[in-house]
């Protein structure tokens, strides 16, 4: 009998933090006081200002049509405009894709650049998506493990570690999804040369170049390592910044014959994207910044909290994130210990006991390359941000 479902998907792994999310949540909708760690998702409403463009876009019939398959014309201007603005990179409009969400772009952009028997090097600790869209585009995803020394840091030894004569693409995140690790001008650079230097392409992930802390910069590896030419794509979107993450409005910027396959490649999936997010995203991108500014202020309060409260249970370490929302502590301190008469022998078994018994949950390092590890998102309330907190502290004291 033939299989139902293709190799290809029957290949595919579903995503773990959306998994843990949904998990998360038909707990609490079956009544179970559950607090989710999972989602990379802000918690604050999208901006007043952005919503009331929305809903005036909702009246007007132009926006009941179709769009161009990249994007309207007035949000690939604000994207080249905002592009400029915060990282210094001067684009053509025309070299804009707007895509469904920061993932599509990623997807998209693999899809374009990548041929079976490519390989793409992907830092690990990964963001879970990564690795399962190089295996969609036919291409193998090359993990490789940054040091937790280095604060998971990439460097070029890292990177040179893994690359063969097939290295086609490196995936470049800097503030890092799940680490909250940023990497340093200097060596952005020095990672851009060495890429130029073995004709490698970078895909630079700046979905959270403004959520940094202390005084850390994001910089854009384009702009600080032009040795690079036109061989890099950015992808990007409006969801942690202008918490829009159910807005789906992403984008892919690239050379103009990559941007021609992707956009050719879009038309034939996808087509265009909602008429009133693209409206929405407008307004986000034509705002201004005080309240991104507002929301990293708070975000900053939760990672201090976060990170002193974790660092103060026995057999957890937790290194101090600076940008994005999530800590990245190592729990291997706890496993193979018993906790009311229950052993984890890894991080993953460890969450499922935390979720059952202490009702919070969390994302194991297994699904981001890195067993051993939790990743908690700091994108929620004060309040129970503390309670979840102050419940896996007493379930390790309990013993």
């Amino acid at each position: 009998m033939r299989a139902r479902v293709s190799d290809l998907l029957a290949g595919l792994s579903p995503s773990a933090t959306l998994a843990v999310d949904a998990k998360a949540k038909a707990l609490k909708a079956a009544g179970e006081p559950v607090i989710g760690y999972g989602a990379g998702e802000p918690d604050f409403p999208t901006p007043a200002h952005i919503v009331e463009a929305a809903a005036a876009a909702c009246y007007d019939p132009a926006n009941h049509k179709y769009t161009p398959t990249a994007g309207l014309p007035v949000l690939r201007e604000a994207i080249a405009a905002k592009t400029l603005r915060d990282s210094g990179l001067e684009i053509s409009p025309s070299q804009v894709l707007v895509t469904n969400g920061g993932k599509h772009a990623v997807a998209t952009g693999f899809m374009t650049l990548l041929n079976p028997g490519d390989e793409c090097i992907i830092p690990a600790p990964y963001w879970t998506t990564y690795p399962e869209a190089v295996y969609l585009a036919g291409a193998t995803p090359v993990p490789v493990m940054t040091s937790e020394a280095n604060g998971f840091r990439l460097t070029v030894e890292d990177l040179e570690r893994v690359r063969t004569d097939k290295t086609k693409l490196v995936v470049f995140v800097s503030p890092s999804n799940p680490t909250g690790a940023v990497v340093a001008k200097e060596d952005v650079a020095a990672i851009g040369r060495w890429a130029a230097e073995h004709d490698i392409w970078v895909m630079c992930d700046e979905i959270y170049e403004h959520l940094t802390y202390d005084g850390v910069e994001h910089v854009s590896m384009p702009v600080v390592a032009p040795e690079l030419g036109d061989r890099w794509i950015v992808v990007n979107g409006v969801a942690k910044t202008y918490a829009m993450t159910g807005w789906r409005i992403g984008w892919m910027i690239g050379a103009p014959d990559v941007m021609e396959a992707a956009i050719t490649y879009q038309s034939q999936t996808t087509s265009n994207i909602a008429n009133v997010a693209q409206r929405a995203a407008v307004a986000a991108l034509n705002g201004g910044l005080d309240d991104v500014y507002a929301m990293r202020e708070a975000f900053d309060r939760r990672r201090q909290i976060m990170v002193s409260m974790l660092n103060a249970i026995d057999g957890v370490n937790c290194p101090v994130p600076e940008g994005a929302f999530y800590a990245f502590p190592n729990v291997t301190g706890l496993l193979g210990r018993s906790f009311g008469g229950q052993v984890a022998t890894s991080s993953s078994e460890l969450a499922t006991i935390l979720l059952d018994t202490i009702k919070i949950a969390v994302v194991p390092g297994e699904a981001f390359g890195a067993p051993g590890f939790f990743r908690f998102s700091y994108a929620l309330g004060d309040d129970q941000l503390i309670e979840g907190l102050e419940r896996f502290a007493d379930f390790v004291n309990a013993g």
